[in-house]
């Protein structure tokens, strides 16, 4: 499996947080890029293919599930896998973003970078986690 063959689009406000999975995504040898806002990323999605979305749900004017509802109707057979990072957990919410296409969401407080890299990873190549609210336990060092 080659990283660098799988591109990724983020969409985080944050820009700690933006800059601190860019660049751990980039260390894991991912091509990555980023948007600061819903409407700029869904301007990156227009633009280009990526293969999975890393969307943040509360960003500025358009939000993350207003982003993926757009893209979703007018891509609606794209095969791009779309997470969503978030810090909501409101059932209400990430229903819809189920329902919109989402195949997994992580509570970003719950994940460490490292964490969220590796489910980008399993989502890309791996087995797909069908929830992904809980952290996965890490394997024991011998």
């Amino acid at each position: 499996m080659d990283p660098s063959q799988k591109k990724i689009l983020l969409v985080e406000d944050e820009d700690f947080i933006r800059e601190l999975y860019v660049r751990q995504l980039t260390k894991e040898g991912f091509p990555v890029k980023s948007a600061v806002d819903g409407q700029s990323g869904l301007n990156m999605l227009k633009g280009e293919t990526f293969d999975l979305l890393l969307l943040d749900i509360m960003l500025p004017g358009i939000n993350g599930l207003q982003l993926l509802r757009e893209f979703k109707t007018q891509n609606p057979n794209s095969p791009m896998i779309t997470i969503l990072l978030t810090n909501l957990g409101q059932e209400a919410v990430i229903k819809e973003g189920f329902e919109l296409g989402a195949q997994a969401y992580l509570i970003k407080a719950s994940y460490t970078p490292d964490q969220v890299v590796n489910e980008v990873k399993n989502a890309l190549f791996g087995t797909q986690h069908p929830n992904a609210s809980t952290p996965s336990n890490p394997t024991p060092q011998s």
